[in-house]
Order: structure tokens, then C-alpha cells, then sequence
């Protein structure tokens, strides 16, 4: 027997089962046939287009109802009739098309039998140029489990044939098969498809566990919600027991709602995603995670984000926090594919998480604190959306996938960046010299020092940016920037002594 390991490689192992069939003289008589989704795919095609539906069609969803109560073939025509799915960009198993390229080798007939629509089945079989033959769910049957059997007998005359599928649709399949080759790494489901049959090979498949869950609710990006504690820390409320705890349940809830957003995003961006460089191998782009398992983890995530500001924080934050979610998906949805909006309202939201943490401590919020991040925050907007220009340039693009900007605009990018960040730094100066400054500091010029330190580490961010070296997200940079740690270490230091 034959096996492919997760490097793509392929394992030969012999079995003496007194169940085992005699090894086949012509295996090149034997057809294969392939399962699409789940299988040859780490996906399912039918998810894929209902989220393309929702996103250019809204309105559409309320036909839905309507075309499942005519069937599942009905239903799968009509929502490919108005969803363009890009199978392209799918992912595709590395290992399933090795396997299948060998079979190829072998002069086998290879058939792409699936239960998605006949249209989408015919475009993959047409992408990969691998298939002799597809059959798929047309407009009068859906062909999915023993109706897919049933056809396969018929185009096989009854003869032998392996198949390769990935679910418990795909037993009666097996069951009838030569050889079952199963598209898994859970063992207890191999060991119940070789109670079906027991000549069996397995192609793993990406796990799936909390740890990619984890991975999918972006935990890293947690320490972006850190700016809610900002506030308490200039208004010199940070010792303040009762205050600090409430601001640390705010943490959490922010973060809860925060990560339900970036599930959202993640599954509304899977075409884009899956064409970046970076962004192919998160959970949902690469497959590790489906469709189905974000519709059950946003509306958790949600849930508890709410119940923690609502009996640990107060109402006035929820309702902080539930603007800040609303503004969020309107950005994710929307508003990120409009130029020059998409970095305001980026820098806003980042801004916005003040305004939450001031409520959360009931601490007031000086107009100069969201007057200086508000410029500080553009700029590393900007830096963003400069370092996915330059991966368009390199990729030979014209325009990044769900962006409103073209490579041509770059230098206009980098212009309005780096003078929001000079800004800034210049709100900061005109602060020095404030009222405010003379009240909270006793030593007020030693925040010339935080000044200084924040010129120098915004020009460093757009240098390196510019030499094409800066993570397509700057605050990530930062986190993993141990100069990014000095310059912070310099200016808590600098703002302690200013205080005293």
C-alpha cells in the first residue's frame, strides 16, 4: 500500500490482511475517482459561494429559503447562478494532486465526482487539467452519496475503481470501492472506513484544533487593546486597584469582540487572503479551519465580549463596545475597499480604543491625547497599506486584491504617511507647552525626551518600510522590534522622572 505523509512525500507500506485483495497485474484499468470538496480541496465550494453571495448579493439571501425547499440540486444551481466563485485562488491539496499526478502516470482514468454544481466542478477539472471526465450535481439530481455511487456503476460497468473522498457522505462509496483512499489525519475515522473496507490509504489533512482556533482569533493582536489602559496611565491612575481591574475586564471584552471581527474578516477576505504572500496560510485562507466552524465561533465570541462589559465594566462601555464592532465589520465589509477613507476610519478605530478605556476607568480624555494619536495612528495606516503596495510591485500587479489603491499611487502613500506622523510628533510638542502638562509634571521638559524618541522611531518605521523589511502590519513589527523596546523602555522612563 501507499501513503502521503505532510511533506507530499509518498510512504509505501505492505499489510498481509487475510481481508487484503490480491494485488491488481493492470492497475492502469482501474479508474480513480476524486471527491471535490474537502478532498481534492480544503474547502467547500457551496460555503465559499453562499459567503460571495452574502457579500455582493445581500438582498439575495432571502430567496434561500425558497431554493432549499426545492431540493438540494435546486438550490446548488441557484446559488451558483449568482455567486462567481474564484477556483483559482482555491486551496488545493498538495498531497491529493501528487496522488493523483502518479495516477496519471499510471495511464488511470481519473473522474472528478463531486456533489458540487457541475459549473464550479467543470472550472476546477478545467484549472488543474488533471481529470478525464467530471460528473457533478446538475439541475436534476444532487449527486452526493449513493446517487453518486450510482453513477459511478454506471460509468464503470460495474468494475472495480478507487475513490477518494473525506467524509461519512463518502461511505457508501467506499464500501463498494476497490481501494478506499481517505483525505484525513483522525484515526478513529480511518479505522471506521476500514470497517467498510479494509483496503485503506490516507492522504492527511491539515489538523484542526484550539490551537488554530487561537490562531484564527488573531491572540497577537491583542496587545493593540493594551492603548485602553493609556488613559489611566497619563490621568497617573494606574495604582488605583478597582480602576485597573475594570479596565483589565474592558481588556478582555475588547479583545472577545475584536477577535469575533477578525474571524468576520477572514471569511469575507478568503479570495484576497489566499493571494498574498502572507495571509494564504492563515486558518481559514489555508483550510486548517471551514466555513462552518467561524459561523459558530463569531456569534460565541460575541456573547461573551458583551456578558463581560455589561456585569464587569458598565453599560456606557458596552455601548462603546458595541460601536466600536459595528464600525469595525462596516470597515471589514465595506469601507476598507475605499482609498483614503479606509485609513481614517483605520486610524479612528485605533483611536476609538482610548475613548473606550477612558469610559471603562471613567477617566477623562484630553482632546490632546486623541488630537496626537489620531495623526500617529494615520501614519501607520499608511504604513500598512505602503508595505501592501510594495508586494504588488514586486508581484508585478497593478492594484492589491480588495484594496482601493493602484501600485502608481506608493509615493503618494508614503508622502501623506510619513507627514502624519511629523504631525504627530509636532501635536506632542504644542502639548509640552500646554497647561495640562504644567499640572500632571513637575519636570515637564523631560517629555522633550519622549518627543524626541517618538521622531526618531516614526522615520525608522517608514525607513524600514521603504527597504521593503516592515511586516505588512506595523504594531506586529513592533512587538517583535527590540529597538521598538528600547524607545518604550526610554519614554516610560523619561515620563516617570517628569512626574515625580
Amino acid at each position: 500500500m501507499q501513503s502521503f505523509n505532510l511533506n507530499g512525500g509518498i510512504q509505501r507500506t505492505h499489510r498481509n490482511q487475510p481481508n487484503m485483495p490480491p494485488p491488481v497485474k493492470d492497475i492502469g484499468s482501474i479508474p480513480l475517482f476524486v471527491d471535490l470538496d474537502g478532498s481534492l480541496i480544503a474547502t467547500d465550494c457551496l460555503w465559499e459561494s453562499l459567503l460571495i453571495l452574502l457579500k455582493e448579493k445581500p438582498l439575495h439571501f432571502l430567496y434561500v429559503p425558497g431554493w432549499i425547499l426545492k431540493g438540494k440540486h435546486h438550490f446548488k444551481k441557484r446559488v451558483t447562478d449568482n455567486a462567481e466563485l474564484e477556483v483559482t485562488v482555491l486551496p488545493f491539496r498538495q498531497n491529493v494532486l501528487e496522488y493523483i499526478q502518479e495516477a496519471r502516470n499510471q495511464n488511470r482514468r481519473i473522474i472528478l465526482a463531486t456533489a458540487t454544481d457541475e459549473r464550479i466542478a467543470t472550472k476546477v477539472a478545467d484549472f488543474n487539467g488533471i481529470f478525464d471526465e467530471v460528473i457533478a450535481t446538475n439541475e436534476n439530481i444532487n449527486l452526493a452519496g449513493k446517487h453518486k455511487l450510482e453513477r459511478i456503476k454506471e460509468l464503470t460497468q460495474n468494475q472495480e475503481f478507487d475513490y477518494i473522498g473525506n467524509s461519512s457522505a463518502d461511505f457508501p462509496i467506499w464500501g463498494a470501492a476497490r481501494r478506499a483512499i481517505v483525505v484525513s489525519s483522525d484515526k478513529k475515522f480511518v479505522n471506521k472506513v476500514r470497517r467498510i473496507n479494509p483496503d485503506v490509504e490516507t492522504l492527511p489533512s491539515l489538523k484542526s484544533g484550539l490551537t488554530t482556533i487561537i490562531k484564527a482569533m488573531r491572540v497577537h493582536q491583542w496587545i493593540k487593546n493594551l492603548l485602553l489602559f493609556i488613559p489611566l496611565l497619563l490621568a497617573h491612575r494606574i495604582f488605583e486597584s478597582d480602576t485597573v481591574l475594570k479596565t483589565f475586564i474592558a481588556f478582555i471584552s475588547f479583545s472577545l469582540c475584536a477577535s469575533s471581527v477578525y474571524v468576520l474578516n477572514d471569511i469575507f477576505d478568503l479570495e484576497s487572503d489566499r493571494s498574498h504572500p502572507r495571509k494564504k496560510y492563515r486558518p481559514f485562507a489555508s483550510g486548517a479551519l471551514q466555513i462552518p466552524t467561524a459561523i459558530m465561533l463569531v456569534p460565541l465570541l460575541i456573547i461573551a465580549s458583551s456578558l463581560l462589559a455589561i456585569f464587569g465594566v458598565s453599560w456606557n462601555f458596552t455601548f462603546a463596545l458595541w460601536t466600536y464592532s459595528l464600525l469595525t465589520s462596516l470597515y471589514s465589509f465595506r469601507l476598507k475597499k475605499i482609498a483614503i477613507l479606509d485609513v481614517l476610519l483605520l486610524a479612528g478605530l485605533y483611536s476609538f480604543r482610548l475613548y473606550a478605556g477612558s469610559v471603562a476607568g471613567n477617566v477623562f480624555l484630553s482632546p490632546w491625547l486623541i488630537a496626537f494619536a489620531m495623526f500617529l495612528f494615520l501614519s501607520l495606516a499608511f504604513v500598512k497599506r505602503y508595505s501592501e503596495l510594495l508586494i504588488t510591485i514586486s508581484s508585478n500587479n497593478s492594484k492589491p486584491s480588495g484594496r482601493g489603491y493602484y501600485a502608481s499611487d506608493i509615493e503618494i502613500v508614503q508622502s501623506v504617511g510619513m507627514a502624519s506622523g511629523l504631525v504627530s510628533v509636532l501635536v506632542f510638542a504644542l502639548y509640552m507647552n500646554s497647561r495640562e502638562v504644567t499640572e500632571l509634571y513637575r519636570h515637564s521638559q523631560m517629555l522633550w525626551v519622549v518627543g524626541m524618541c517618538l521622531l526618531y522611531w516614526i522615520i525608522r518605521v517608514w525607513l524600514i518600510a521603504h527597504r521593503g523589511e516592515m511586516h505588512d502590519d506595523p504594531i506586529i513589527f513592533t512587538v517583535k522590534d527590540k529597538t521598538s523596546y528600547l524607545i518604550m523602555a526610554i519614554v516610560f522612563c523619561a515620563m516617570i522622572i517628569a512626574a515625580l
